[in-house]
């Protein structure tokens, strides 16, 4: 396990190096998050800490070397480590993530609308893919690879991918994502559970299939597999 957070700090620092393309760049050491705005200013989306109140511990995050729970429907869980439950990130513009998965466990198709993604399998084959944006006169096109143990990935900022363990083993994965703050919009769940549910006539419609396809889909609990 060593090993594997050792090529986790590599990949985080190539991230940070991808960052500087994505989020803003921050004009000062550093702006601690906080959720009371009162005497704080606001950077970013985030209020910050008053910098003669910060300490180490809010630089400081534990328990990522703990396997996610995957006994749910799609057999995978997120822990993720950004500016909400590692405070010191806000304005640096990077996070990460661990990935556990169940045998044949799935991280359904989903989209960072903030953040490149880069991907490395600690354990485990993965078949991985994300699928470009429309090109004019052309199909959106997929990109696959499976992979294992040491092999990185890299999923674009704002393109739909996925991550599927195909082995009949455990399967362990880390992220590190181009933002602090990277936003996750899990696709069947935006648009089959939203709140209020979008028209069935505009799914019948996008879809081309029958309403009651349409009725059974937003019936279903669709599970978040991010923690």
């Amino acid at each position: 396990m060593k090993r594997q957070f050792l090529v986790l700090v590599a990949i985080v620092a190539l991230a940070f190096t991808l960052a500087r393309a994505s989020d803003p760049s921050s004009l000062q050491d550093f702006c601690v998050a906080i959720d009371d705005p009162t005497g704080a200013l606001f950077v970013n989306g985030k209020f910050c800490k008053n910098p003669n109140l910060v300490n180490a511990n809010d630089f400081f995050f534990s328990g990522l070397n703990k396997a996610g729970d995957t006994s749910n429907p799609l057999g995978s869980n997120v822990t993720a480590v950004n500016v909400n439950n590692l405070k010191g990130l806000n304005t640096l513009g990077i996070s990460l993530a661990r990935i556990d998965f169940a045998p044949y466990g799935l991280n359904p198709p989903h989209t960072h609308p903030r953040a490149t993604e880069v991907l490395v399998v600690f354990e485990g084959t993965l078949l991985v893919g994300f699928v470009t944006s429309n090109i004019p006169n052309q199909k959106n096109r997929l990109f696959t690879k499976t992979l294992y143990p040491g092999d990185v990935f890299v999923f674009p900022e704002g393109l739909v991918h996925f991550q599927q363990n195909v082995g009949k083993t455990k399967a362990v994965a880390g992220a590190a994502l181009s933002s602090q703050n990277p936003g996750v919009i899990t696709i069947a769940n935006a648009v089959f559970g939203s709140d209020p549910k979008i028209s069935p006539d505009v799914l019948t419609k996008a879809f081309q299939v029958d309403k009651n396809v349409i009725n059974y889909l937003q019936s279903q609990f669709w599970w978040d597999n991010n923690n």
